[in-house]
């Protein structure tokens, strides 16, 4: 049922929802900003490797991090799909950082 004092297309007013909207939007900030610490320690691995000539991209690093992520999102019941689909994206960009910093070529 449609609130007639609301205009068309608008959100619902419902202090529930409200509620799991903030509980969401502190979820999201909490995400943001584990991002941010993670590519602050990717920021530190550029500076390590960089004058031991320690190449960005260590394959098997990179499939240890996908698959041990797929599968603690699994155990929470999040769909393996998902989480590679999400540590694809998270590790490609921490590379393309480290690359950046570094100056080296991307990796194939």
């Amino acid at each position: 049922m449609t609130d007639p004092t609301q205009p068309p297309g608008a959100r619902p007013r419902s202090p529930e929802l409200a509620g799991f909207r903030r509980e969401i939007d502190a979820i999201d900030d909490q995400i943001v900003d584990l991002l941010a610490r993670r590519f602050g320690v990717a920021r530190a691995v550029a500076a390590y490797k960089a004058p031991r000539g320690i190449p960005v991209v260590i394959a098997e690093r990179v499939e240890e991090v996908k698959a041990r992520t797929r599968a603690r999102g699994e155990a929470q019941g999040i769909d393996p799909a998902f989480m590679t689909a999400l540590y694809d994206l998270i590790v490609d960009a921490t590379c393309a950082l480290e690359e950046r910093l570094i100056g080296a070529p991307p990796a194939p």
